[in-house]
């Protein structure tokens, strides 16, 4: 069955195409679930909220566009709704703020350490980072996903990239000690 076919049976209530659709994004749209869920447990609840939410708004999807981008947004906003209610973000003066690159080497650390690293950032800045640096969001656009303003994004993501930053020091500091 096509996805075409199989989007059209959903849109009927078909809790068979609705299965089938699961067992095919599931495990994409898991990923992006936990990439902003603060732990594996979160994240799984997420992902059900979303499929609850993709089942109950599939009608309202024209096939314009990328079906699994619309199934993405749909994953994100159902996770950054926990966020929203809850005073998460620190609001700062926007003058104050000054973006800092951070260059990575990666001979020095794994992509499981930092993907590690950034799960373990407070949530505001998490939410921040993925949602600006991994998944290319403006700041207006963060802005008004998570009702804040944005200069409150862009310094979650500058402390964001500062925890970042002395994590990996800290780590390598500790890698360049036991090769002492």
């Amino acid at each position: 069955m096509s996805l075409d076919q199989l989007i059209q049976k959903c849109k009927s209530n078909d809790t068979k195409a609705q299965s089938e659709l699961y067992q095919l994004f599931s495990s994409k749209l898991f990923s992006v679930s936990l990439k902003y869920s603060s732990s594996y447990a979160e994240a799984e609840d997420n992902l059900q909220d979303a499929f609850i939410t993709v089942f109950d708004k599939i009608k309202q999807y024209k096939n314009k566009g990328s079906f699994e981008g619309w199934l993405k947004r749909i994953t994100i906003n159902t996770a950054l709704q926990r966020y929203r209610s809850q005073k998460v973000f620190d609001i700062i003066n926007e003058d104050a703020i000054a973006e800092e690159e951070i260059e990575i080497d990666e001979d020095d650390v794994s992509i499981d350490f930092l993907l590690k690293c950034i799960q373990d950032l407070p949530d505001r800045y998490r939410l921040v980072f993925n949602l600006y640096v991994l998944d290319g969001f403006s700041h207006k656009e963060i802005a008004d996903m998570l009702a804040i303003t944005t200069g409150t994004t862009k310094s979650n993501l500058a402390r964001a990239r500062q925890l970042l930053k002395a994590k990996v020091t800290e780590h390598k500091m500790g890698l360049n000690t036991q090769s002492l």
